[in-house]
């Protein structure tokens, strides 16, 4: 029922955990398939891939264009973009298997959580979590559950290197209103590197600043090489 769609580079360090949440319900049959798009890693991220039975595609670097090109070769009735770096909690499966029936032609996202401990990374995830709800405006790195129908009639995902997931979500929004974009109650626990490494509050004020260059019209090119 169900195609995963990882975009990967040089992702060696966090995709196992990320496919092993994949395996029980892919026995279970809610996953048709998961498609790993590597974008030229130079470590074992393909061995990885492989070693869990996903399919490994090659595309050129670039998260939208990956996204676009593992979409394109997936067999699924619905789409689940994740993350290399994001690991599904326990329990995820059910809850979208009941999405799936309720909302045939839907999307829904999952409630961010990062992998560390401690009040700075549980207030960023809340306020992520608000942005989510007020703004409609959640990251990649919640997942994005999506029909392929609803996928293909917006046009998928640009090809683009950042801000992918923004431009998609707001086309949906624009196509369906608020309300099209469900919040799951399951947590999608994401890499908290990028936050550790250059403070929480100094991240949180870079990821914003990005977002508010790219609503004013900021190049997508250059907003990632501020992004890193």
């Amino acid at each position: 029922m169900i195609s995963v769609v990882i975009p990967a580079l040089n992702a060696e360090a966090r995709l196992a955990p990320c496919l092993d949440a994949l395996v029980a319900p892919a026995l279970d049959g809610l996953v048709k398939e998961v498609i790993v798009v590597d974008g030229g890693s130079s470590d074992k991220t393909g061995e990885i891939a492989d070693g869990f039975g996903a399919k490994l595609m090659t595309a050129p670097p670039g998260r939208g264009g990956q996204l676009k090109a593992g979409a394109a070769a997936a067999k699924g009735d619905w789409l689940l973009f994740l993350h290399a770096d994001t690991v599904l909690e326990e329990g995820w499966a059910a809850e979208a298997a009941a999405f799936i029936k309720d909302n045939p032609e839907g999307a829904a996202v999952f409630t961010l959580c990062f992998d560390a401990k401690g009040f700075a990374p549980a207030l960023v995830a809340a306020g992520a979590m608000a942005r989510t709800r007020v703004l409609k405006t959640p990251y990649g790195d919640q997942g994005l559950l999506v029909s392929k129908a609803l996928y293909e009639a917006l046009g998928g995902y640009a090809d683009m290197p950042l801000m992918e997931d923004v431009e998609f979500i707001r086309q949906l929004t624009k196509a369906k209103g608020g309300g099209a974009l469900i919040v799951l109650k399951a947590k999608a626990v994401t890499s908290a590197e990028r936050y550790e490494r250059d403070g929480y509050l100094r991240r949180v004020i870079k990821n914003l600043t990005i977002l508010t260059r790219y609503f004013l019209g900021a190049s997508p090119e250059a907003l990632a090489k501020a992004y890193r």
